[in-house]
């Protein structure tokens, strides 16, 4: 199988409900929403897409509908691979139907706080199991240790699994440590919307977005233009999506981007707790923002 290269716009896909069920109908119109607005690659069942609150059953589901909607024209990562607990992580893997995807993707353990060591066999022995390369998520933000770039340029050279890393650490030296010292192999992509233009200014090869599952062909654009070193038309669309950003995690993620997505018509604004929606007040900021932008 050819191995994709996942560069560019990625988008980490929400997962719609409707009264407290899954909303297929919403989850197949923004898929091809993003598709047609001319993302790269797909991320299904991430930080984004709420997986941590679906069951065994509704992940399936949902990723099978995401596979079927798509019918081979983009890369697919499968996301719902965070785990604490490296056997039972192993197992799954192991037991997963991944036919179709090109990718995993992974964030390292969180709660009970590996060292460095740990994470790195931790994310050995899940490269050892899994049929498909890995995409690195490193999050400290969430899982309340960073996988410092010497660990992810371990892993790296250990395995040619580990495909890529979701740096979303938000520290720009570590980005350009990570971009200096990778193998020929490894992608980096921004794991933060408002440093994709300045990671990608320094070497990195793309983003997995929050915001492209509203904004897709604005934010990909945007990357298309800052990789093909149109720097000047990548800080003009960056800029009109800047302030933007803030008002999409005030009340955490995905529920920001949710508020913005019913506004558009895409999907409800409903999160499963123990998420809850973005407050009339802040998705009033929000939808302003939005249409500063438009004009």
């Amino acid at each position: 199988m050819k191995q994709p290269r996942f560069s560019g716009t990625g988008v980490a896909l929400v997962t719609p409900f409707k009264n407290g069920k899954v909303d297929f109908e919403a989850l197949e119109r923004v898929t091809e929403h993003v598709i047609q607005g001319g993302v790269d690659f797909l991320v299904a069942l991430g930080t984004t897409g709420e997986a941590i609150t679906l069951s065994d059953r509704e992940s399936r589901e949902v990723l099978d509908r995401i596979l079927r909607v798509n019918n081979g024209r983009l890369p697919i990562v499968a996301g719902p691979f965070g785990e604490s607990n490296t056997a039972r992580l192993v197992e799954k893997v192991r037991a997963f139907n991944l036919d179709g995807f090109d990718a995993i993707m992974s964030s390292s353990p969180a709660y009970n706080k590996p060292n460095q060591e740990g994470i790195y066999q931790h994310f050995m022995a899940l490269a050892e199991a899994s049929p498909l390369p890995v995409i690195i998520y490193n999050v400290p933000s969430r899982t309340g240790r960073n996988v410092q770039a010497d660990t992810v340029i371990r892993l790296a050279n250990a395995s040619n699994k580990f495909i890529a890393v979701k740096e979303a650490a938000g520290d720009m030296a570590q980005a350009m440590r990570l971009l200096k010292y990778r193998p020929e192999h490894l992608l980096v992509l921004s794991g933060d919307d408002p440093l994709t233009l300045p990671i990608i200014a320094c070497g990195g090869d793309g983003v997995i977005s929050v915001i492209a599952n509203a904004m897709p062909k604005e934010w990909a654009d945007m990357a298309r233009a800052a990789l093909q070193g149109d720097l000047v038309t990548a800080r003009r669309l960056n800029s009109l999506m800047l302030d933007i950003h803030p008002w999409l995690y005030i009340d955490g993620n995905p529920s920001g981007v949710k508020g913005l997505m019913e506004y558009l018509g895409l999907c409800s604004k409903e999160v499963r707790l123990p998420m809850s929606p973005i407050s009339d007040a802040n998705l009033q900021s929000l939808i302003r923002e939005v249409e500063k932008g438009s004009r």
